[in-house]
């Protein structure tokens, strides 16, 4: 898979997350050569994004997957809801969508992604390559022809090389492509709570004055987002995890978040399975929170999606989901004439045009929540009671139908459409 040997494969995809997994499983299929770089040894990291929505798993339910991705461990979540003032809300619910899978899976990121590969290893065509970092590109008479890698060597694909490497992608890194900042008032520290070992109501948010809090259930544990003012991390490091676990008490008093103390893994490893807790400040992962986009998500030669093109915040758990329509949506169009062997530089822009109103719709809903709702708690403005439409929402069944469907289908959901070159799924 050296420069210019005749195995050269015909794509190149950087990064092993969700859209770079997800496309090169729809390119295999397609009976494309693909090889995915993933610079990490194994899928197990803490603290990535692990909301399976509906749109996700209609395109699973579209390859005849979706009956078995569902007995990977998950959990099932069908409404939101959240707590403002100390009054409970309900303000979506997916239980109506017309979809094989009216509700998230929560899913730990991990399995998920060990699912995708197990289904891309069936096609002759899918390479991965664990440990395997990029850190340059290779360009010729202005065309990304590669890219060159930590230990030395240069890949080059016959086609295109596919950036999937997330919000610290390489183009960004390089400024490949200029960028669009939309900006973000908040950082998120995630960590581990114990608790009984029970399922629950799942996914639970509290806003009061000055705070803001989420917690999924875990069965055997809480994961808790503990939202921050931007750039906040060494101010609230130095209150200590007794001050944090104080805040998430006050906001759901109900729960025993007492538990056994001792060492989480702090975002490093498999989960910790609930069996530690919030003991140290090494139990606390921060995730730095952004929200913006490429202006420009192709060049010659090369092609960004998913994070890499767009990183999205965290409100609503849509990023993944958005990353995994980008992958549908370039298999959709790249898939035949990459399997045809054909040049697809001027079909990149396409992709683009497919998916930036999506983006850019989402984006707008993620930025008005931030100012309206986020940054005015993280402010420490006081919150006597919810906003009006949370209030509508609360008391009239029907809208939930609403949001429900923004959270579980997006906006523009692709439907699998790439040829399978190896006959029915």
């Amino acid at each position: 898979m050296n420069a210019a040997t005749h195995n050269s494969p015909d794509v190149i995809i950087v990064g092993g997350g969700p859209a770079g997994m997800m496309c090169a499983l729809l390119l295999a299929r397609a009976g494309v050569s693909v090889t995915v770089l993933e610079k990490h040894g194994d899928f197990l990291r803490d603290f990535r994004g692990d909301t399976v929505h509906p749109s996700t798993m209609e395109a699973l339910h579209e390859l005849g997957l979706l009956e078995k991705f569902l007995q990977r461990p998950h959990e099932k979540v069908a409404s939101a809801q959240i707590r403002i003032a100390g009054i409970d809300y309900t303000i979506g619910d997916l239980s109506h969508l017309n979809v094989a899978a009216p509700f998230i899976a929560m899913m730990p990121q991990w399995e998920f992604l060990d699912f995708l590969r197990d289904e891309a290893e069936k096609y002759p065509g899918f390479t991965l390559a664990m440990e395997a970092e990029a850190t340059g590109f290779i360009e010729e008479d202005g065309r990304i022809a590669g890219v060159t890698m930590a230990d030395g060597r240069q890949l080059r694909p016959r086609l295109l090389t596919l950036m999937c490497d997330g919000r610290g992608s390489l183009v960004r890194k390089r400024k490949l492509l200029p960028l669009c900042q939309i900006g973000a008032p908040m950082d998120v520290f995630w960590f581990h709570l114990p608790k009984a070992p029970h399922n629950g109501e799942a996914l639970r948010g509290a806003i009061d004055t000055g705070r803001m809090i989420v917690l999924i259930d875990r069965r055997t544990y809480w994961q808790a987002a503990f939202l921050i003012p931007k750039g906040s991390a060494d101010e609230v490091r130095a209150k200590g995890v007794g001050w944090i676990k104080a805040q998430v008490q006050a906001a759901f008093p109900e729960l025993d978040l007492g538990g056994q103390g001792g060492g989480g893994q702090g975002g490093g490893g498999q989960g910790s399975g609930g069996q530690g807790g919030l003991s140290s400040l090494d139990d606390l992962f921060l995730l730095r929170v952004s929200l913006d986009r490429l202006e420009e998500w192709c060049r010659p030669g090369l092609l960004a999606i998913g994070d890499a093109a767009h990183a999205m915040s965290p409100i609503g758990g849509i990023g993944i989901n958005l990353a995994i329509q980008d992958a549908v949506a370039a298999a959709n169009i790249l898939a035949t004439p990459l399997a045809q062997g054909r040049n697809v530089d001027d079909m990149l822009h396409l992709v683009q045009e497919r998916r930036l109103f999506p983006t850019r719709v989402i984006q707008r809903g993620q930025k008005a929540a931030q100012d309206t709702i986020i940054g005015a708690v993280l402010s420490g403005r006081p919150i006597t009671r919810a906003p009006w439409p949370v209030r509508l929402l609360g008391a009239v069944p029907l809208l939930r139908r609403i949001p429900g469907r923004i959270i579980g289908l997006g906006v523009r959901r692709e439907s699998v459409q790439s040829p399978n070159a190896f006959g029915a799924d």
